[in-house]
């Protein structure tokens, strides 16, 4: 791994010596850019690794903070809120998002409120209490703050929304690596992992590298099929559930 990335660093060098760039280069990489999902999948660990090269030899890597933001596919979603009402429990009210990224985590060299101003954090989505979450139709910002921060608090209690302040660690001068795992109950699509690197509270460089993860064997054939033909899927499970219920029905019957 360590022989790798050094190759990489060679690679870097030599792309700015032929662009004469001043600004600093990340040369991202990731263990795995395909994650299939199978039957009894259970996870899979992500490593996220490269170099950061100073051109001007100015700065090594132990002098940048890096932080890794890996994001899964942005879906819309609406929040239902509930209040007790004469003693009961009711929807209260809802809110729907338009691009709610069904997966989010941040690992940072170190904590993110250290490295960078709010509005920095914010324009990069660098913690989950920034994270676009694009409101749909018109409602109060205090509302919609307590909205996102109920889907926040959802998520992260399911392990899809998490941060990690130590989660980066450099070495060498020039390398980094951080560890975020996925969740058995990720979505498939694609997931985007964005790589910072900040020096004196600003961005100074960035590199995205693309994962994706799919679902392999019956369980990807059964989707595949579903979203080719949905008509004939939804049709053949109304008749499966029915098929199942009679033959339930007649069996237990004659039990």
């Amino acid at each position: 791994m360590i022989e790798r990335a050094f190759r990489i660093a060679f690679l870097g060098l030599a792309a700015f010596s032929l662009t004469a760039q001043r600004e600093p280069i990340l040369v991202p990489e990731v263990s795995q850019s395909r994650i299939e999902v199978r039957q009894g999948f259970t996870g899979a660990d992500l490593l996220l690794y490269g170099a950061v090269i100073d051109p001007v030899g100015g700065r090594d890597a132990a002098q940048y903070d890096i932080v890794v933001v890996l994001k899964g596919p942005a879906e819309p979603i609406r929040l239902r809120e509930k209040d007790r009402i004469a003693g009961i429990w009711m929807n209260a009210g809802a809110s729907d998002f338009r691009s709610a990224p069904a997966f989010f985590a941040v690992a940072s060299s170190r904590p993110v409120a250290e490295i960078v101003d709010e509005r920095t954090a914010a324009i990069y989505e660098l913690g989950t209490e920034f994270i676009q979450l694009s409101p749909s139709g018109e409602i109060e910002p205090e509302e919609q703050a307590r909205f996102a921060a109920g889907l926040v608090e959802m998520r992260q209690r399911a392990g899809l929304y998490k941060e990690d302040e130590d989660g980066v660690r450099i070495s060498e001068g020039v390398l980094y690596q951080a560890r975020i795992t996925l969740p058995s109950n990720v979505i498939t699509g694609l997931y985007t992992a964005e790589t910072f690197a900040i020096a004196e509270g600003r961005v100074l460089a960035s590199a995205t590298a693309d994962i994706e993860v799919a679902k392999v064997g019956l369980e990807g054939r059964v989707v595949a099929e579903a979203e080719r033909n949905s008509f004939v899927y939804g049709l053949v499970a109304i008749l499966l559930s029915l098929g199942m219920g009679w033959f339930a029905g007649r069996y237990f019957n004659r039990s």
